[in-house]
């Protein structure tokens, strides 16, 4: 994807990881939040960091950001701060605004705002955790329906040594088992690796199939 212009909101521990974490994906990102300190600490991890109020929108309209491609309202605690933000970014009519929300009829509220993506943090670390919690060698599990799912686990012990093919797992269009999507080596990630590929104690593999059978493999 090419960099793209965006702006965050709100830079809480929620908003100033997501905004140094674009800015490392090589985006130009614009930092805001009235708390000096906050963007004190963002110096030199964004693009740019202002102190100010979000829902200013003399201040909004001097900083360009309805020039902007992307705006993510990342207001924790304060709600009407975070439905006025997402308002007058809305009618700056940036392609793609993003909201974090604190519960669900603040989600509701942003939705019938316009913004394109509702995100509750909360609530979603809440069910990842649901899923990852007495598997401790699952580090992520995205769910794809109530019995299907994603999962990114370390190599079980067992498996040092073998294949993918030896350790039961299957190509990736093969629906019916645990499919392999990436194998994680040395931080680098092979796309839907060779089921000849031997497997390292220290690697982490990208799995999706049956949440049963996840389970059984992270035991």
């Amino acid at each position: 994807m090419a960099p793209q212009n965006i702006v965050v909101a709100g830079i809480g521990r929620f908003g100033a990881q997501l905004a140094t974490g674009l800015f490392q994906h090589g985006h130009d990102v614009l930092a805001i939040d009235n708390d000096q300190s906050r963007i004190q600490d963002l110096i030199g991890r964004v693009t740019y960091s202002v102190s100010g109020d979000a829902t200013d929108e003399i201040l909004m309209r001097d900083l360009g950001v309805e020039n902007f491609d992307v705006a993510i309202v990342a207001i924790g605690r304060n709600v009407e701060s975070s439905i006025m933000t997402a308002v007058l970014l809305r009618s700056f009519e940036i392609p793609m605004v993003v909201a974090r929300a604190r519960n669900r009829l603040h989600a509701e509220t942003l939705q019938r705002i316009g913004c394109q993506r509702v995100i509750n943090a909360e609530e979603e670390a809440g069910m990842r955790l649901a899923e990852t919690l007495f598997s401790p060698n699952v580090a992520d599990y995205l769910s794809l329906g109530s019995d299907q799912g994603i999962s990114r686990l370390r190599v079980p012990e067992r498996f040092a040594g073998m294949t993918l093919r030896e350790a039961g797992f299957t190509a990736f269009n093969d629906q019916s088992h645990l499919s392999v999507m990436a194998l994680i080596r040395d931080q680098n990630a092979r796309m839907i690796p060779d089921l000849d590929e031997r497997l390292r104690t220290a690697d982490e593999i990208v799995i999706s199939g049956g949440k049963e059978l996840v389970d059984e493999l992270a035991a």
